[in-house]
C-alpha cells in the first residue's frame, strides 16, 4: 500500500478534516545512465572544493540561501521545520469556485487525498457539495519546502490535490504574435463538421506512450547488433484548405462506419 507523504487538516471555514496526502502519479519512462564513453561504466558522481581543494560527498554539504554575493545563510532541517506558516500541517481552503474557472495552464501535479476515521464525515460532506455545486476548492499547503497554491476536487471516494501554478509562475504569451488571418463562413462550418465526426469520449485507458514503447524495441534491436533506420522528418504540404477539410470528414466516416460494422 502506498504511503502517506503529508498528513494534517483539511480546513474551511470553522471546519477542520484530518487527512493524509498520497503521491498520484508516477511517470514511465525508459531510465538511461551516463557511463564514461572510453569503458562504459558508471562513473562516481564527486564535488569539487575550488577554495579548499578537496573533494566532498553530497553528505557533507548544507543549503545555504545567498543573501549578498558570496555572502550566505545556512538552514538545517529544523530551520525548514520551524517556518511560521500554518499552512504547514493545513491544506486551507480560501475559498470555492466553479472548476472550468481555472485554467488548465495553471495545473502542476496531482496528490490523493483521503480522511482520517475522524474526518471521514465531514470529508464526505465536502466531497458531496463539491460535485452539486460543480466547484473546487482553491487552498494553500505547504510541503518540499514551498508553500502551494492548489486546487482539491472529488475523484471517486476520495478527492485530488492539484497543485498549482502562481501566476506570476506563467510566461507573458504577448510577444507571441502569430500571422493575422481571416477565416471564411464556409471553412469554419466545415471544420466544424470535421470537430463533431471526430467527437469521442475520453477514455484514459485507450492511450499509451508509443516514444517509450519504441525506443525499448531500439534498445532491444541494438541489443541483438540491428542498427535501426533513421525516420525521416515529413514534408509539410499545405493543401487546398476546403479540399483537405472535406477529405479529412470522408476519411473519419469511413473509420467510423468501419468501427460499428467491427462491433455489430
Amino acid at each position: 500500500m502506498a504511503k502517506a507523504f503529508w498528513k494534517g487538516a483539511i480546513s474551511f471555514g470553522m471546519v477542520v478534516i484530518p487527512v493524509k496526502m498520497y503521491v498520484a502519479t508516477e511517470p514511465r519512462t525508459l531510465n538511461f545512465h551516463l557511463l564514461h564513453k572510453k569503458c562504459l561504466t558508471r562513473p562516481k558522481q564527486v564535488l569539487h572544493c575550488e577554495q579548499d581543494n578537496e573533494y566532498f560527498s553530497i553528505k557533507e554539504t548544507v543549503r545555504g540561501y545567498e543573501y549578498a554575493k558570496d555572502q550566505y545563510i545556512v538552514l538545517d532541517e529544523n530551520d525548514f521545520k520551524k517556518v511560521p506558516i500554518k499552512t504547514s500541517h493545513s491544506i486551507n481552503i480560501l475559498g470555492f469556485v466553479e472548476a472550468q474557472r481555472i485554467d488548465s495552464i495553471y495545473y502542476q501535479n496531482s496528490h490523493y487525498v483521503e480522511p482520517e476515521e475522524l474526518g471521514a464525515k465531514p470529508f464526505a460532506l465536502l466531497k458531496e457539495v463539491l460535485i452539486k455545486t460543480n466547484r473546487v476548492g482553491v487552498a494553500k499547503v505547504a510541503f518540499q519546502r514551498r508553500e502551494h497554491l492548489c486546487a482539491l476536487r472529488p475523484l471517486d471516494s476520495i478527492m485530488v490535490l492539484h497543485t498549482l501554478f502562481y501566476h506570476d509562475e506563467i510566461l507573458d504569451h504577448e510577444e507571441i504574435k502569430p500571422p493575422k488571418v481571416k477565416t471564411a463562413d464556409a471553412e469554419l462550418e466545415m471544420a466544424t463538421s470535421l470537430v463533431k465526426t471526430m467527437s469521442i469520449p475520453f477514455k484514459p485507458a485507450d492511450y499509451k506512450d508509443d516514444y517509450q514503447a519504441a525506443l525499448k524495441e531500439l534498445v532491444e534491436a541494438k541489443l541483438k547488433g540491428i542498427e535501426p533506420k533513421i525516420v525521416e522528418e515529413p514534408k509539410i504540404e499545405i493543401p487546398d484548405l476546403m479540399a483537405a477539410l472535406k477529405a479529412s470528414i470522408e476519411a473519419q466516416s469511413k473509420r467510423t462506419t468501419e468501427r460499428e460494422t467491427v462491433k455489430v
